[in-house]
């Protein structure tokens, strides 16, 4: 692991959490770490990225589930305004295809709740550090999936899509909804639901996370975490 910055140049830490007492814990566990100062809070997905343009902090510690919006969505408005900040999300969900999702985005980090306070730590200083941190109760669950999914014939399925199937597919592995990719696309709502049945059909998945899955491994660069 990367050695942390020092105390006289500290780590500047960007809180996102809509739970008040959550958020003030973080910044009461975070006030007596030397190597970390955080330099704001946010509680909405807009007011983060108002604050990330403001403050261009160097981590950003955000939840996956936020009041006006996905913290996926935010994390990839955040990384085009704000390059080198990072990512890293703190959430109670332990969902495969949210990590997906979330490393599609930009993400340099994905970690849950039940964390200790050290770990957390470690983990804010290796971020700003440039390195990848993934919880390892995601971890093996997602390898899983990858493996079995690997298994299929993506180059068949990938010629049988057409090119508005894979625009939808795109615009869903970015963790858009059903609604979002009708609106990016211009089409009605139950159009798109058409378009993902018949996308799952095609490239034989029965869930987002897989199609994710299916979608990075046809785009590897794009897979990887910064």
């Amino acid at each position: 692991m990367s050695v942390p910055k020092s105390t006289s140049n500290p780590i500047r830490l960007l809180l996102v959490d809509d739970h008040e007492v959550f958020l003030m814990g973080l910044q009461t566990l975070f006030s007596r770490v030397p190597s970390i100062c955080v330099v704001g809070t946010a509680s909405t997905a807009a007011t983060a990225l108002s604050e990330a343009r403001r403050l261009t902090p160097d981590v950003i510690l955000m939840d996956l589930r936020l009041p006006d919006g996905t913290g996926v969505e935010s994390c990839r408005e955040i990384r085009a305004f704000c390059p080198g900040t990072r990512v890293l999300f703190l959430t109670s969900y332990q969902e495969d295809d949210a990590l997906l999702a979330a490393t599609f985005a930009g993400a340099s980090g994905y970690l849950l709740k039940q964390i200790d306070r050290e770990a957390l730590t470690r983990a804010v200083e290796a971020v700003a550090s440039g390195e990848a941190i993934v919880d390892s109760h995601m971890t093996e669950a997602v390898l899983d999936r990858l493996r079995t999914l690997s298994t299929s014939s993506d180059e068949d399925a990938s010629m049988a899509l057409s090119s508005q199937q894979k625009r939808v597919l795109a615009l869903l592995a970015e963790g858009k909804t059903n609604k979002e990719i009708a609106q990016a696309l211009e089409l009605s709502d139950k159009t798109v639901t058409n378009y993902v049945y018949h996308i799952f059909k095609k490239i034989h998945v029965t869930r987002r996370s897989q199609a994710i899955a299916y979608y990075l491994r046809q785009s590897p660069d794009r897979a990887k975490l910064p």
